[in-house]
């Protein structure tokens, strides 16, 4: 996020700098020095210099951040969403995904791991004591079903 969030206000800069000739109306995050959006390649090379700035720059080696590409972002995006609940057709839809049966193609590996805890929730309440109102009849009761 902090390397973002620099490169943010770089472009807030660009943005300055371009004045009435800067295009981008959208917010694009990547764009050229005129508001162009990126193709995708450049994009590959801007986040490999943003990455090998923020290395230049760091004191300690455990702070460096290791090679990513900007598809990398991509699915940490998807597990992200997918990790927090958000439904699978809303992250589809933010991937561009036409159907979500892609994404979860794509992602079950996430939905899977996320799903091993899932029994656990089911059994609380299942192994639960149940109360003794409910586990055995009064004797009214138990005169009324005769």
């Amino acid at each position: 996020m902090t390397i973002l969030r620099e490169h943010l206000r770089r472009q807030a800069e660009e943005r300055h700098a371009a004045g009435s000739a800067w295009t981008d109306d959208d917010g694009l995050v990547f764009t050229t020095k005129s508001g162009q959006p990126l193709y995708p390649d450049s994009l590959g090379a801007l986040m490999a210099k943003l990455i090998n700035t923020h290395n230049r720059s760091v004191k300690v080696p455990s702070q460096a951040l290791p090679h990513a590409r900007s598809h990398d972002l991509r699915h940490l995006h998807a597990t992200t969403l997918l990790l927090a609940g958000v439904p699978v057709h809303i992250v589809a839809a933010r991937l561009g995904h036409a159907d979500p049966a892609v994404t979860l193609r794509v992602y079950s590996h996430v939905l899977r791991e996320h799903a091993f805890g899932v029994g656990d929730i089911f059994a609380q309440p299942v192994e639960a004591p149940v109360s003794k109102s409910v586990s055995k009849p009064d004797q009214n009761s138990r005169r009324n079903e005769r």
